[in-house]
C-alpha cells in the first residue's frame, strides 16, 4: 500500500521488518533499547554489505535517538539510507519506526547514523567498489502509477 501524499511515513521499502516480542522487553516490560539498537545495526549492516558488496563492520554509532516506546505486539520496520560513502566507509541513516498491533497507527520511535567500513577476507578495510546502479533497492510502485 502507497503512503498517502499527506503522509510522514518513510519511502522505500524497510530493510528489516519484525514484531516485538515478550523476550525482548526489560524488567520493566517495555521492549529493551538495546533491542532496538541491534536490530538497527542488523538492517545497517544489510545495506552495507549490498553496497560495499561484500563484508562490513560498524565503527561508529554517531547519534541514536529514542522517541517513544515499542511494547509487545508492537510490527517494527527499520529503514534505511545510505548518506554519505568514503573510499571505504558507509555512513547510513536509520530510522525505526512501530506500527501498533492490529492498527494502521504508525509513529517513529528511534533514528540515528550508523557508520560501516568495508573489509576485506583478513578483515582490514578495503575500497568500497565503484556504484552500481541498483546498489540501493528502489521504492515499490505504487499502485496509482502504474
Amino acid at each position: 500500500m502507497c503512503p498517502s501524499s499527506e503522509s510522514v511515513l518513510p519511502t522505500g521499502i524497510p530493510t528489516i521488518r519484525v514484531v516485538a516480542m515478550p523476550t525482548d522487553t526489560n524488567p520493566a516490560g517495555d521492549v529493551f533499547g538495546g533491542w532496538i539498537m541491534s536490530q538497527m545495526d542488523l538492517a545497517a549492516g544489510t545495506t552495507a554489505a549490498f553496497r560495499a558488496n561484500g563484508r562490513c563492520a560498524t565503527v561508529a554509532i554517531n547519534s541514536l535517538v529514542f522517541l517513544e516506546p515499542v511494547v509487545v505486539g508492537d510490527e517494527v520496520s527499520i529503514y534505511t539510507d545510505i548518506t554519505r560513502t568514503g573510499r571505504t566507509s558507509l555512513h547510513i541513516h536509520v530510522e525505526t519506526w512501530r506500527r501498533a498491533r492490529h492498527t494502521h497507527i504508525t509513529s517513529k520511535v528511534t533514528e540515528g547514523e550508523f557508520i560501516f567500513v568495508a573489509l576485506d577476507e583478513k578483515r582490514k578495510p578495503r575500497p568500497l567498489p565503484p556504484a552500481q546502479p541498483g546498489d540501493e533497492l528502489p521504492a515499490p510502485p505504487c499502485e496509482q502509477d502504474a
